[in-house]
């Protein structure tokens, strides 16, 4: 079974929108992913959705999403970003907090070293919770979808 990873912060505009469109590119169908906000916003960030088309991400439908008991609950691992006591805590599960700049009232050029930053831990998320094995490697994933 496919390992899940929610990724959560506050108003689920920017962080972890970016989060889990790069775990989706990379992951390739090899883990469920979901993203939610403790306070979602009305919109997505438009300076994020500008430097996720940069690397060819479009994700200028997706919508800021509540938190759900049962996203909470069907997760391996929860990925925080910057929420603190905002997001509900759950026993029994794996978080990960990833202290990243927020990037509401930046501009694309500085959203982008947040993105990268973001991929860069996503990447390794992926690696850990799905070895490679066989012949297609990251490298090769990679090569198809650069960043």
């Amino acid at each position: 079974m496919a390992p899940e990873v929610l990724f959560m912060c506050v108003h689920n505009a920017g962080r972890s929108q970016m989060a889990a469109a790069l775990l989706e590119r990379h992951a390739a169908g090899r883990v469920v992913v979901r993203s939610a906000g403790s306070a979602p916003a009305h919109e997505l960030n438009p300076s994020v959705v500008a430097a996720m088309a940069e690397v060819g991400i479009d994700i200028s439908a997706e919508l800021p999403k509540p938190l759900t008991d049962e996203a909470a609950r069907a997760a391996d691992v929860v990925v925080t970003m910057g929420c603190g006591d905002a997001c509900t805590f759950y026993p029994g599960k794996r978080y990960l907090d990833w202290a990243l700049d927020d990037p509401t009232g930046k501009t694309v050029a500085e959203v982008r070293p947040i993105r990268d930053e973001v991929d860069r831990r996503v990447r390794a998320l992926l690696a850990e919770l799905v070895p490679t094995t066989g012949a297609r490697s990251d490298a090769d994933r990679d090569a198809q979808f650069p960043l």
